[in-house]
């Protein structure tokens, strides 16, 4: 069985972005790899090292909403990542490897350092050595288990390349000790904001989260973005440039779908009504993963167990890569 990883940051809890598209990638993977999934804490640190705290809460945070969604701890090994110091090693032996102009040029990495300008300012001259390495310790994060294969959307798909990179020039050096990772791209869309925009986040105040209450659920696609274009309730709307029925095709029964578009079109569903349905049809959906969130968060004993659990086979497994790493740059001193 090939070995995959992937890594979620915890900086807050999971909205229908990510249920939608990681989510919903990871149920489709958890059968048919071994699957490695790390809460990675330390490269969170490398835009949130002010607030630690934030850091720290969300660990078991985003644990809980990933086990909620329905990821099997018997499937998936859930591991936090300053937990396998292993990472951070060969993210200094990686460092030897690659040079800040290639970092630089990455174009995730250009995209993340644009989109953080309050941070690292808006010429980019506070940029940290980390933030700027983050690539690095992520060809670190996926060696380090022999990744295999990257679970993942096109926007990941540079900093795939980046490891492989790394992997091909350590390699040259030190001989094949490396696996190559392929990146699984996943087959889901991104998910829009309820403002229209093509990103979901919390920075722009446009998301659903899955702890979201049924007020707050209420209220937030009751100011969703509708067709401009009508402006009483019986006037004809286009389907499909109306969040609203946008977030219809993806928790509203199927069969109901048609009625919907056609009623839409013709003016005989005003928009108010169509809110209303929505907001039923998103409680429905996320009343079992509430339910199963609720469970979690009140045994976190066992969310505590499940990241001890799969932190010691995560562990075991890097120890061993190592092994091969140090003895093939010859700092396998103990033998």
């Amino acid at each position: 069985m090939k070995t995959i990883l992937t890594g979620l940051r915890p900086t807050g809890n999971l909205h229908l972005g990510h249920y939608f598209g990681a989510g919903v990638n990871y149920l489709a993977l958890q059968d048919k790899y071994d699957f490695y999934l790390e809460i990675a804490d330390v490269q969170a640190l490398t835009d949130n090292f002010s607030d630690p705290g934030k850091v720290r809460r969300n660990v078991k945070e985003i644990t809980t909403d990933l086990l909620a969604i329905g990821l099997d701890p018997e499937k998936v090994n859930f591991f936090i990542q300053s937990r396998i110091p292993e990472i951070a090693e060969l993210t200094v032996y990686y460092s030897n490897l690659v040079t800040v102009s290639r970092l630089h040029r990455n174009p995730t990495v250009k995209s993340e350092i644009a989109q953080k300008k309050e941070l690292f300012g808006s010429d980019g001259e506070s940029i940290t050595y980390g933030f700027l390495g983050y690539p690095v310790s992520q060809a670190a994060d996926i060696t380090c288990f022999d990744g295999e294969c990257v679970p993942a959307g096109e926007d990941q798909m540079p900093l795939v390349e980046q490891c492989r990179e790394i992997v091909r020039k350590f390699n040259s050096i030190y001989g094949t000790v490396l696996k190559e990772p392929e990146i699984l791209l996943s087959e889901n869309k991104r998910i829009k904001g309820l403002d229209g925009n093509d990103k979901m986040g919390k920075s722009l105040g446009n998301a659903i989260y899955l702890v979201d209450d049924e007020e707050t659920i209420k209220t937030k696609i009751m100011n969703a973005v509708t067709d401009t274009n009508k402006i009483k309730k019986d006037d004809p709307a286009d389907p499909e440039k109306c969040m609203v029925y946008y977030y219809h095709e993806l928790v509203t029964e199927k069969d109901d779908l048609p009625t919907i578009c056609s009623e839409c079109k013709k003016g005989e569903r005003g928009c108010v009504d169509c809110k209303k349905q929505l907001i039923e049809s998103m409680n429905e959906f996320l009343r079992p993963i509430k339910e199963r969130r609720k469970y979690y968060k009140e045994h976190p004993e066992i969310v505590d167990k499940i990241l001890e659990n799969g932190t010691e086979k995560a562990r075991c497994k890097a120890k061993e890569q190592m092994k091969k790493v140090k003895q093939a740059m010859m700092l396998d001193y103990d033998n």
